[in-house]
C-alpha cells in the first residue's frame, strides 16, 4: 500500500536500486544506426538528454522522442537531468525540416515531440512548435503527431498556437503533486498547467466537428518523490475534472546527487494498484508501472485510448 497522508513520505527508503528497475542494455545495429543518423542531421532527444532508462529498447526499435528548441532550459526543475540557462541560443530555423527528414528516414508512423521551457521566447517557443508540426503533417501524410509541451506561462494565445498546428495528441506533465511544487517545480505552477488541459480539452471539443479532429488530452506524474495516496488522489481527481483522456506514471530516478533525492521506490504491484485509483478516478487510459515515461510506447497507449 502507498503511504497515507499521515505517514512520513521517506518511510521506506533505500538507496540501492530495486531489482525491478534494472535494466538490459541491449545495443544492436539500429541502436547505433539510430544515433549516428540523429546526431548527423544536428538533432536532440529528450532520450538522451533526460538519461531516460528505456533508451536502449526505444533506440533498439527505432523510436525517439525529438527535443527541439535546443538542449538547455530555462527552468530548473529539480528532477530534469537537462541543463538549465537564462541565455539559450535562438531556434534554429531548419529544424522543423531535420525534424521532417529524420521522421521519413525512420519510416514513423507516430512522432512524439517535445522542448525544453523557452521562457525567454516571447511566444515560450509555440510557433516553432507550430512549424515543425505543420512540416510534419504536409510531408508525411497519414503521421499521427503527440507533442509534450511546456506551460507557456499560461498564455492562452500559444496555446492556441500549437491547437491549431495539426496536433494529434497534446501532452503536458503535471509531473507530482501540487504540495511539492515548491521544491520540485518552483518556476512551475500546478493550477496553471491543470488549467492549460481543461483549456486544451475545451478546444477540443469545441472543434470536433469542425476543421479540426479530437484531441486528445495526456498527462504524466513521477512518483517517488514524497508525494502521499492522498495526494495523488487529489491529482488524479483534477485531471479527470478536465476531461484528461491518458495519464503515465513511473518511478523517478534521480540523475545525480544533486538532483532532488528518490524519497520512496514503489513496487511493480503499487503501480497496478494506483491505475486502478486513477481509472475510478475517472481517467480512461492509464499506464502505469516503474519504468513508464511520458514518451514511453506512446503510439500503443494513443491506439489503446482511440479505441475505447
Amino acid at each position: 500500500m502507498l503511504p497515507t497522508a499521515s505517514e512520513p513520505a521517506d518511510r521506506h527508503i533505500t538507496k540501492r536500486k530495486p531489482e525491478w528497475l534494472r535494466v538490459q542494455l541491449p545495443r544492436d545495429s539500429r541502436f547505433s544506426r539510430l544515433g549516428s543518423m540523429l546526431n548527423g542531421l544536428g538533432l536532440s532527444t529528450v532520450c538522451r538528454s533526460a538519461r531516460c532508462p528505456n533508451i536502449c529498447e526505444c533506440f533498439s526499435t527505432g523510436t525517439a522522442t525529438f527535443l527541439i528548441l535546443g538542449d538547455v532550459c530555462t527552468r530548473s526543475c529539480a528532477f530534469c537531468n537537462i541543463a538549465s540557462g537564462s541565455q539559450p541560443a535562438p531556434p534554429m530555423e531548419d529544424e522543423p525540416a531535420r525534424v521532417s527528414k529524420a521522421v521519413g528516414q525512420m519510416g514513423l508512423t507516430y512522432a512524439v515531440i517535445t522542448s525544453v521551457s523557452r521562457d525567454d521566447l516571447p511566444d515560450g517557443g509555440a510557433g516553432h512548435f507550430a512549424r515543425v508540426i505543420s512540416q510534419l503533417k504536409q510531408e508525411i501524410p497519414g503521421l499521427t503527431v503527440e507533442t509534450l509541451i511546456p506551460d507557456f506561462q499560461g498564455r492562452e494565445e500559444s496555446l492556441a498556437t500549437v491547437l491549431t498546428s495539426g496536433v494529434d495528441v497534446l501532452n503536458h506533465n503535471l509531473e507530482t503533486v501540487p504540495e511539492l511544487y515548491p521544491r520540485v517545480r518552483p518556476q512551475a505552477a500546478y493550477h496553471r498547467s491543470l488549467e492549460l488541459l481543461d483549456r486544451a480539452k475545451a478546444w477540443s471539443i469545441s472543434s470536433a466537428n469542425g476543421q479540426f479532429s479530437a484531441l486528445r488530452t495526456k498527462s504524466g506524474l513521477i512518483l517517488g518523490l514524497g508525494e502521499t495516496r492522498n495526494q495523488l488522489r487529489r491529482v488524479m481527481a483534477d485531471l479527470a475534472s478536465v476531461g484528461c483522456d491518458i495519464l503515465t506514471m513511473g518511478q523517478y530516478l534521480a540523475p545525480s546527487a544533486r538532483h532532488h533525492p528518490v524519497m520512496r521506490w514503489l513496487p511493480p504491484e503499487e503501480f497496478s494498484e494506483l491505475a486502478e485509483i486513477a481509472r475510478k478516478e475517472g481517467i480512461p487510459t492509464v499506464f502505469s508501472a516503474p519504468l513508464v515515461r511520458s514518451s514511453y510506447h506512446a503510439h500503443e497507449v494513443a491506439s489503446a485510448e482511440a479505441t475505447r
